[in-house]
């Protein structure tokens, strides 16, 4: 996400920091590459011109020419100007009183509305929201299919309407039917074309009548580049759009959808689709994409994956036993399992802040060392986990044949327990016994 477009924008801040002194003429200079930067990744004309303008208008004035880093002060007047185009606080989906609060999904097709639904019923079922998901296109059958089946994964409700009902009555019917089994929340996709066309618009805006939504997602591929903008201002001023979704976010994605859709449709941005999986949703906040961008990381973002994956009673465990020394296999699988939950770890690395990109190639562990770690530790049987010592010649042999690995790959990933094992130990003496360990291990 927004790769390329950090890339020229690190590039820029590090020159522009990396100044003693400033001048009005070398900061015009760097603003208008940033302006190409923002070009070259899909943000329209006007908003890149406006953006550029107003940083210009703050950096070039006495208080930051003058300051001990202008440079710094610069580089965080851009990441200020880029929130306020994002929007500085962050909006999510408001809930009616009345339940259920109905959902309506629009966009064009392809755009990824009914991956969409299943992930938005995954993430509001986390929150202890009960969601029921139902399917008025009636062009596309294999999309009422694919969304039973999310329904199912992401553990909410669905309904399916009779055949041969029109959108109207598929809207109604869904409605009375969310009512009657008490869901919080109705989640109602509805059908896309390749581009936008009169009896598209007259449908969505009779599916908005008809099952009383509260709330209209428009949402859109985050590839479409500039081309979004056009079909975000004809959403907004057609059906009326209560706020807006970029999908496929993980990808090649030169991201200045992002960075233009809400100027463009004065509606805010609230979620950003990461991942075909149902949990590759991330609620949208301008604050923590505009470091991203600008590649001062992401450390809430970091923290939240680490929530979502670590079992705090088992870390407490972990602990209680790493004090006691009682570290085993068992453990030392279940960390590796817990680290591969939180997603692919280039991405991981790409969240911390102070890490350069051109660092990361060699600064990211190998992930398909990761997996294989993870085989041979399946391999074992429940006593050779709990007790490494009974592994000998004969059982690396099995272990290793059994996990599809080498006997070498077997013995170093026991080197590195017992690494780690000493680690926790000497942790228990503070720093003097991390000192001998260090020294230990010259």
């Amino acid at each position: 996400m927004f790769e390329a477009l950090t890339d020229r924008l690190q590039g820029i801040a590090k020159r522009l920091t990396g100044q003693g002194k400033l001048t009005p003429e070398n900061i015009r200079e760097s603003l208008r590459d940033v302006r190409r930067a923002l070009l070259e990744a899909d943000v329209e004309v006007a908003v890149a011109r406006d953006l550029v303008a107003r940083v210009e208008a703050r950096a070039v004035g006495d208080e930051v020419l003058r300051s001990l880093t202008p440079g710094q002060q610069v580089v965080g007047i851009v990441r200020e100007e880029l929130e306020s185009l994002l929007g500085h606080a962050p909006v999510t989906l408001a809930g009616s009183p009345h339940v259920p609060t109905v959902v309506l999904l629009a966009g064009l097709q392809g755009s990824g509305k009914t991956t969409f639904a299943g992930k938005l019923a995954r993430w509001l079922g986390g929150r202890d929201k009960r969601v029921m998901l139902a399917s008025a296109d009636v062009h596309r059958p294999a999309a009422i299919d694919q969304l039973a089946r999310l329904a199912g994964m992401a553990e909410a409700g669905f309904w399916r309407a009779p055949e041969g009902a029109a959108p109207e009555a598929i809207a109604g019917g869904a409605l009375d039917e969310a009512r009657r089994r008490g869901f919080d929340f109705l989640v109602l996709d509805s059908a896309g074309r390749l581009q936008i066309d009169e009896p598209m618009m007259a449908e969505l805006e009779t599916l908005r009548r008809a099952s009383r939504a509260h709330q209209v997602l428009l949402v859109m591929d985050g590839m479409t580049g500039q081309e979004a903008v056009r079909v975000g201002r004809a959403f907004a001023g057609r059906v009326g759009v209560d706020g807006l979704v970029l999908t496929k976010m993980d990808g090649d994605a030169r991201g200045g959808a992002a960075l233009s859709l809400r100027q463009a449709t004065g509606k805010p941005i609230l979620f950003l689709g990461v991942g075909e999986k149902l949990d590759g949703l991330e609620a949208f906040d301008a604050a923590r994409i505009a470091g991203r961008i600008l590649g001062m990381g992401d450390i809430v973002g970091l923290v939240e994956k680490a929530r979502a994956a670590v079992d705090e009673q088992q870390a407490r465990r972990l602990v209680e036993r790493a004090r006691k020394s009682e570290f085993t296999l068992e453990d030392f699988l279940g960390q590796l399992q817990q680290v591969r939950k939180m997603g692919p770890l280039d991405e991981l690395m790409k969240l911390m802040p102070g890490v350069p990109r051109q660092a990361l190639a060699g600064a990211v562990p190998d992930e398909g060392k990761l997996r294989r770690y993870e085989a041979i530790l399946l391999s074992m049987t429940p006593r050779e986990r709990r007790l490494p010592r009974v592994i000998d010649g004969s059982r690396r042999r099995r272990i290793a044949a059994g996990s599809g690995t080498t006997v070498t790959e077997v013995n170093r990933l026991l080197k590195d327990y017992d690494q780690a094992r000493a680690l926790m130990k000497q942790m228990r003496h503070g720093p003097r016994g991390l000192a001998s360990l260090r020294g230990r291990m010259r």
